[in-house]
């Protein structure tokens, strides 16, 4: 490959870096090109983007960033498949339903500003929340407290009323 090549290849691997938040880096060897095309697919399907590269030039790729991410540098061996999305927890939890035949194996992953090396990381990269699930959780959590408060003065303004009913039916009586 010409170095004019391979610097191309570097800058689209950076690009595709920074256009996605979160990456994580897979080892692909055992999987046979039918568990390959399925894995393929059912990333398009969840919208995240399985790119193969060659270790180098991804090591390249990320040196040439603003980001240190030289946690990840020792798992670049072997064969490396990176899956980019914008869901944090998206590729864990496809690699967890793929991973039931210990194929594909989590090598590492960049997610929410964090990195996570070992495939024993894959439980805590699936609990991770989307941006959108930590906002349902918070106005969830506003919510509550202006709920029982209403639902304490609707209580009590029946409670009341019945009071003022029943006081009035006994001075007429």
């Amino acid at each position: 490959m010409r170095k004019e090549d391979k610097s191309a290849i570097i800058e689209q691997i950076a690009a595709t870096v920074k256009e996605y938040g979160h990456f994580y880096l897979v080892d692909t060897t055992a999987m046979n090109a039918a568990a390959t095309s399925a894995l393929r697919a059912a990333c398009f399907k969840a919208d995240i983007k399985l790119m193969v590269v060659k270790n180098s030039l991804l090591h390249k790729a990320l040196e040439s960033l603003e980001e240190d991410y030289s946690p990840i540098y020792g798992c670049l061996k072997g064969t490396t498949a990176v899956m980019f999305c914008n869901v944090a927890n998206a590729p864990a939890k496809l690699i967890k339903d793929k991973a039931k035949d210990g194929i594909p194996g989590l090598k590492a992953a960049y997610a929410e500003e964090s990195f996570y090396v070992g495939a024993e990381q894959l439980d805590a990269l699936v609990a991770i929340k989307s941006k959108n699930e930590v906002i349902a959780d918070i106005i969830a959590l506003l919510q509550s407290p202006a709920k029982n408060v209403i639902s304490a003065l609707q209580s009590g303004g029946n409670t009341i009323h019945g009071v003022l009913k029943t006081l009035g039916e006994r001075t007429e009586a």
